[in-house]
C-alpha cells in the first residue's frame, strides 16, 4: 500500500514539472524605454523642472486658510502627465491640470491650506507622481498657525 502512494506521488510530481511552451516566461513583460546600454537610441522623457518647491506663509491663527501656486515647468523632449497630487493631510489640498503639459509649456500647481485648530510650526508638502524621472516631486508649505488670544 506504502509502495502504491510513493508510486501515485512520484508521477503527480514528475507530471507537474513537464515542460510546456504556454509557460516560458518573456522579457517582452517588461517594457521599460530607459536601458543601461549606451549604445540605445535615447528615450524622450519629460524634465519637471520648478523654480521654488516650498512655500513659507509665515504666521496664521487658526482657522483661516492660505493659498499659493507653484510653477513647474516641462524642460523636457515629452508632454509631462501629473498623474496625481496628494497632501501629506487633509488640511493641504492641491488642484492640478489634468491634461498633458507640452514641452515648454508650464502648469500651475494650486495647493490651499487650511489651519483649522492646529498650532505652532506646520510643515506639510504635497506629492506630485508623474511620469518624470523621478515620478515623485515634493512641494514644501511651511509657516506657524498662533492661537487667538481669548479675554
Amino acid at each position: 500500500m506504502k509502495t502504491f502512494f510513493t508510486l501515485i506521488l512520484s508521477v503527480i510530481f514528475f507530471a507537474s514539472c513537464s515542460n510546456s511552451d504556454d509557460k516560458k516566461i518573456t522579457i517582452d513583460l517588461v517594457n521599460n524605454p530607459l536601458t543601461a546600454n549606451e549604445n540605445a537610441d535615447p528615450v524622450a522623457m519629460p524634465v519637471i523642472e520648478v523654480a521654488q518647491d516650498f512655500f513659507d506663509f509665515g504666521e496664521m491663527y487658526q482657522n483661516e486658510s492660505v493659498s499659493t501656486e507653484f510653477i513647474l515647468k516641462n524642460t523636457g523632449d515629452a508632454p509631462l502627465l501629473i498623474r496625481s497630487a496628494k497632501g501629506s493631510c487633509g488640511c493641504t489640498v492641491p488642484e492640478w491640470p489634468k491634461e498633458p503639459v507640452a514641452v515648454g509649456n508650464e502648469a500651475i500647481i494650486k495647493v490651499t491650506f487650511n489651519s483649522g485648530n492646529k498650532k505652532g510650526k506646520q510643515n506639510k508638502t504635497v506629492t506630485l507622481v508623474t511620469n518624470a524621472i523621478p515620478s515623485t516631486k515634493v512641494l514644501t508649505i511651511k509657516g506657524t498657525v498662533l492661537v487667538p488670544e481669548t479675554e
